[in-house]
């Protein structure tokens, strides 16, 4: 008999929704302030996680919910690299 595993979860900071990890994009502030998008999920630092949708990606960038989350400036060349990983998704 096969052992299930237990899928992990997270927590979408804009919308307050658990969902599982591989549905989530990590965004990490490192040590040293840089904030980078994480794709392998293993990158040291503070993360955060945001669900692939770009309305979700929108009102995050709105509100600037991962400048609070992260206590660091988040780039336009962040959200930019989010929305294009949530349009390859897509289509």
């Amino acid at each position: 008999m096969a052992k299930q595993r237990k899928m992990p979860m997270r927590k979408c900071v804009a919308t307050g929704e658990m969902k599982p990890k591989k549905e989530m994009i990590r965004i990490v502030r490192s040590k040293e302030g840089e904030v980078s998008v994480d794709l392998t999920g293993k990158k040291s630092g503070r993360g955060a996680y945001l669900s692939k949708d770009k309305e979700i990606i929108l009102a995050a960038k709105s509100k600037r919910v991962l400048a609070g989350h992260l206590q660091a400036e988040i780039k336009d060349e962040i959200y930019d690299e989010l929305l294009s990983l949530v349009d390859g998704v897509d289509k």
